[in-house]
């Protein structure tokens, strides 16, 4: 199966597996994947994520996803720069989601940031997704 775009993808797999209530999710793995799912330890969305070779040149990921008192930490995951319609933003217009309680992920020249590392670096970018 040939995928355009492996972020949603992933994201699409994440949102299901904590709807079904599992423990974790595997994925194919990306670097562009890997840097948004870091983004995602060090916010604390989830818990660890570690990748694993499926066969020769062929890797995967295991996401191991995070619930607190049996509700999943992640209550919305969205895609908002998409294959078809990129979306970029300056660190001025750069917008808060749900009021400062959830992230933006952005994609900038100093690597994937969240929306707060970005304010601090004061670096604009792609907005890859938002996460609360």
């Amino acid at each position: 199966m040939a995928l355009n775009d492996l972020i949603s993808d992933v994201l699409t797999r994440v949102r299901n597996s904590q709807k079904a209530g599992h423990s974790y999710v595997v994925t194919p793995s990306s670097n562009a994947v890997k840097s948004v799912l870091d983004v995602m330890v060090r916010e604390g969305y989830i818990k660890s994520y570690e990748e694993f070779e499926l066969r020769t040149g062929i890797n995967n990921l295991k996401i191991d996803l995070k619930y607190f008192e049996g509700e999943p930490v992640i209550k919305e995951l969205k895609r908002v720069s998409k294959p078809g319609r990129r979306v970029y933003t300056s660190i001025k217009r750069l917008s808060r989601v749900f009021g400062g309680l959830g992230i933006s992920v952005l994609s900038t020249p100093k690597g994937m940031l969240s929306d707060e590392e970005a304010r601090l670096q004061q670096v604009g970018g792609e907005v890859v997704c938002t996460v609360f």
